[in-house]
């Protein structure tokens, strides 16, 4: 990481429904090129602040400034134009078309004016170009003809991350990309996302203390929704804090 300006500010950032504050005041730097992992127990706020940085959700109070410009209340598809992308807990991934396809359809998306994205996109070189170098990235080169449904899944995990990756994003934002992985899976996951090139700064919501400490530069810590804590990942598992919270049943 360099001393230039950070990437992505967070300021003060709450969301509540109704009484509850699912997001209460948390602000957070991230550098450009950084490796940021968030860890906490269920019900913490993680994928909250997601989907309040991503544009899913509208923050109650508080302000979001991305790559140096406010991003705070705009919808997905305009955070997305910035450089923000993120995978789902869940797949979403159209699982009729092939590999291909998904990781297509994706790097069309980027580029402004390309609606018409099961026609003339054919024709465009740049995103046919970008889905074999994004397959070759996430280890699907050999499967690009494949549907995607007959994916294993761990396959289409590692499919998410190259749909995000094919929109060219400045920030990839990724929730529990390991989650119902085998030790295999999980371990393959970790390659690809260590391999991933340092000009695409990576957020990462992970259960996996393993994976955590292969890929985090820093981790925060939240709790309640709220930062308990930030630092190395040796730093934050030496805290009584966070063990108390957390890593006693999680470790």
């Amino acid at each position: 990481m360099t001393g230039s300006a950070p990437l992505l500010v967070i300021e003060g950032l709450s969301r509540y429904f109704g009484a509850l504050s699912a997001v209460n005041g948390i602000s957070l730097e991230i550098a450009a090129q950084e490796r940021r992992a968030i860890i906490g127990p269920n019900g913490a706020g993680k994928t909250t602040l997601f989907n309040l940085v991503t544009g899913h959700l509208a923050p109650s109070a508080g302000r979001i400034l991305f790559d140096g410009a406010a991003i705070t209340g705009l919808p997905p598809h305009a955070v997305a134009r910035r450089g923000i992308s993120r995978s789902f807990q869940r797949t979403n991934l159209f699982l009729k078309l092939s590999v291909f396809e998904n990781l297509r359809l994706a790097a069309a998306a980027r580029s402004r004016g390309s609606y018409n994205l099961l026609g003339s996109v054919e024709r465009l070189r740049d995103p046919l170009d970008k889905a074999c170098e994004v397959a070759r990235a996430v280890g699907l080169a050999d499967r690009l003809r494949d549907p995607t449904g007959v994916l294993s899944y761990g396959e289409q995990r590692q499919l998410e991350v190259g749909v995000a990756l094919a929109t060219s994003p400045k920030l990839l934002l990724l929730d529990e990309p390991t989650a119902g992985m085998s030790p295999e899976e999980t371990e393959r996951m970790t390659r690809l996302l260590e391999g991933l090139p340092r000009e695409v700064a990576l957020l990462i919501i992970e259960h996996d203390m393993d994976v955590v400490s292969s890929l985090a530069d820093r981790v925060l810590v939240l709790h309640y929704g709220e930062v308990l804590t930030e630092g190395t990942f040796d730093e934050v598992k030496a805290d009584p804090r966070v063990y108390e919270v957390y890593l006693g049943s999680a470790w």
